[in-house]
């Protein structure tokens, strides 16, 4: 099970890179998950298959450091966003460097998914 885990890991970070979520689709109801689950929560059933959605969304909150915490200050400032997936039921969250105060990222501004960093997780970028 460990090892199907870190599988599942690599390839999340694989899609990050392309810009991309890879989600959790359940094969009998069609249920969307991001997160790792051994059971639907809508039909029980744990057969599931992986699939990709464009790492675009939408800003619903974040949470902005001015000043970075030990251990991040190659980043500055940034904002940890949660952002919902276009098209799907998904929320996800990731970092966008560069954010000081909210007016830089208003609730509603887009975001695009641009890679995976191993210490900070998903990036993101500010869409015009």
């Amino acid at each position: 099970m460990k090892d199907e885990s870190i599988q599942t890991q690599n390839k999340f970070i694989d899609s990050a890179i392309k810009g991309k979520i890879l989600v959790n689709k359940c094969r009998n109801c069609g249920q969307l998950m991001l997160e790792t689950v051994y059971y639907c929560p809508v039909c029980s059933k744990s057969d599931f298959e992986l699939v990709e959605f464009d790492g675009v969304g939408t800003v619903v909150t974040h949470t902005i450091q001015a000043v970075a915490p030990e251990g991040f200050e190659d980043l500055d400032s940034y904002a940890w966003v949660v952002f919902s997936v276009d098209n799907t039921p998904i929320r996800a969250s990731g970092f966008l460097p560069g954010i000081k105060v909210p007016a830089d990222l208003p609730i509603g501004s887009k975001v695009k998914v641009t890679g995976y960093d191993k210490k900070h997780g998903l990036s993101l970028q500010k869409l015009p």
